[in-house]
């Protein structure tokens, strides 16, 4: 994978179309702000370099991510959780507001990507074209010994358009029975979800706690841990507890319980908490001597009040994870294709229908994810 191959997607031109060049729609995010930074407008169609392909975009997820990334929630002088972050309050010309280097406005966001292969560079990494396929949005640039990394959609142009061009390695055909919608659900909350549970080593005789449980990343965890064997208490709000006891939650918790009553003092073997805020301090009372924290998000704060000494008294290992290990990707396209797990698709928009989408999502209403669809 060649970084030369990355930075071309950013060049400041990209987005200038020249006489005869064919065009596509695509929405486009102009900066850090509200939902005017939001442009659903026609640009070129990618040219692809020969470790490339050109996907014609069947249906695109949306994940917490591309709404964080346009408010500027990542950056280090935000430490607020997410719902209270708005367009109103969001930082002004942050540095440091994506994922890893300064966020290159403009930019198509759009991390997740079910595709159809319509164009293949030189080196095809065995694809052919018309194939169905998922891609792998966090990417090893430096290969799988180092943990840089870069994501589509938040370091180069995503799939919040008609087509997109990505590096031939990291595209999966993909052979089964699923919608192209329900594809569109799986790229970034499964692959961040079965990395966690991938990093924390989880099996049968794991008890697993699971935050945030109706959300993209947290129902997914409840998913595959339980596809591992591990016995799973969900956390959610009272109004989604039925929804997520029916993707085989031992034990379903209303947000906001006593969990120490529910649980016990070391009545949990490995936490997965993408909700961080005020409850970390007594989550990790919960956690028995030798158990795993895992985390990959921050919804309710970054910033948290621990009691220390209950990490190096019980000897636990905090896991935070962001760059997906090798066999993860794979593994969740094999998994779909033995039916292991199943999609949760909360509901479809068009791409024009960007804006009431990200309201939506933002009313925190539903379980599982909503996906764009092109308007091909």
């Amino acid at each position: 994978m060649s970084d030369l191959t990355y930075l071309t997607h950013n060049a400041p031109s990209r987005f200038d179309s020249k006489p005869g060049q064919p065009l596509m729609k695509a929405v486009v995010t102009v900066g850090n702000g509200g939902y005017e930074q939001l442009q659903y407008r026609d640009v070129p169609v990618p040219e692809i370099a020969p470790s490339e392909v050109l996907l014609k975009v069947l249906a695109a997820g949306m994940n917490n991510t591309e709404i964080n990334t346009r408010l500027g929630w990542y950056s280090s002088s935000v430490a607020t959780g997410t719902e209270q972050l708005s367009a109103d309050n969001f930082p002004d010309n942050v540095s440091d507001g994506g994922w890893n280097e300064k966020t290159p406005f403009p930019m198509i966001q759009g991390t997740d990507c079910c595709g159809e292969v319509v164009a293949i560079g030189a080196e095809s990494n065995g694809l052919v074209t018309g194939q169905r396929v998922l891609v792998r949005a966090c990417m090893r640039k430096s290969g799988f010994s180092s943990l840089e990394n870069i994501w589509m959609a938040s370091d180069f142009d995503g799939a919040f358009a008609e087509y997109v061009k990505v590096p031939a390695s990291e595209v999966f055909p993909i052979d089964c029975e699923w919608s192209n919608a329900e594809l569109a659900t799986i790229p970034c909350a499964y692959g961040t979800a079965e990395n966690m549970i991938h990093r924390a080593g989880v099996s049968a005789a794991d008890r697993v706690l699971v935050t945030g449980a109706s959300g993209g990343v947290g129902s997914a965890v409840v998913q595959l841990a339980k596809r591992r064997g591990a016995h799973v208490t969900a956390v959610v709000g009272a109004e989604k507890m039925d929804a997520v006891r029916a993707l085989g939650a031992n034990r379903v918790v209303p947000r906001g319980a006593d969990l120490m009553s529910v649980s016990g003092e070391s009545g949990i073997d490995v936490v997965f908490d993408n909700v961080a805020g005020d409850s970390v301090g007594q989550i990790v009372k919960l956690v028995a001597r030798g158990g795993r924290y895992c985390t990959s998000g921050a919804i309710a704060g970054p910033m948290v009040n621990i009691d220390f000494r209950d990490f190096y008294l019980k000897d636990l290992t905090l896991i935070g994870c962001t760059a997906w290990d090798e066999p993860v990707f794979s593994n969740l396209v094999r998994y779909i294709e033995r039916g292991e797990i199943k999609p949760l698709l909360a509901q479809t928009f068009t791409l024009d229908e960007i804006v009431e989408a990200q309201k939506k999502f933002g009313e925190k209403t539903f379980v599982g994810n909503y996906v764009l669809v092109p308007n091909h």
